[in-house]
């Protein structure tokens, strides 16, 4: 059963016209507007934050086809107030915040920070999978591709080093990486540079670049 079995596309229309989401690259630094960050500047982010509050997955609770944790989205100042206010969020510390985004990290779940049309810095920030997210049922189901905006980066692999061994292919949540007779296939044009393939290659073959123009 797909994603969108689980999003109806009324619903997921609903979050297209509300918000926009961009790719948050996994341990890569860039200069920029907040667009694409690393631990060090989601630290920053969260620094500056007068409160924070995490709240568990609405996706992964709802539709509940994988284990990574749920307890991953993060909201801060007026989100945060209007979470605790409403019984939602649980307050917590930076130190518990940046212990759930490692956690996150290590599951292999992407970071999507949320902001509105208006151009507000970003008050909530998703980890999100591709078998549960809503997200992912706007790109993959109903063509929405402009619901989850790419990155800056891009992820780039050196032939000499990869070694086909495929371990990246289930990593990549955008269906960028597969295998094809025994050699791994890779299409640039499907990666949203999340990073999250960079850490599965045990030959150090995939690298993070700038997008082209």
């Amino acid at each position: 059963m797909s994603n969108g079995e689980f999003w109806p596309e009324e619903e997921v229309r609903k979050y297209t016209t509300e918000m926009r989401g961009v790719t948050v690259t996994v341990n890569f630094t860039v200069e920029g507007k907040q667009k694409i960050l690393c631990l060090d500047n989601f630290e920053k982010l969260l620094r500056k934050a007068y409160r924070i509050a995490i709240i568990d997955c609405e996706c992964r609770t709802r539709v509940k086809r994988c284990n990574a944790p749920i307890d991953t989205c993060i909201y801060m100042n007026e989100g945060a107030d209007e979470q605790i206010e409403k019984g939602r969020g649980k307050e917590v510390s930076l130190k518990q915040a940046l212990d759930a985004i490692r956690r996150a990290h290590e599951a292999g779940l992407i970071h999507v920070t949320y902001y509105d049309i208006g151009g507000k810095e970003p008050q909530y920030i998703c980890s999100c999978c591709s078998c549960c997210c809503h997200s992912f049922a706007a790109m993959q189901k109903f063509g929405f591709s402009d619901y989850v905006i790419s990155s800056e980066m891009i992820a780039a692999l050196d032939d000499d080093k990869c070694d086909d061994c495929g371990l990246c292919v289930d990593k990549c949540h955008f269906k960028a990486r597969s295998m094809v007779d025994g050699c791994l296939r890779y299409e640039k044009e499907k990666c949203f540079g999340c990073g999250v393939c960079v850490p599965a290659c045990p030959n150090d073959a995939i690298s993070m670049k700038n997008r082209p123009d």
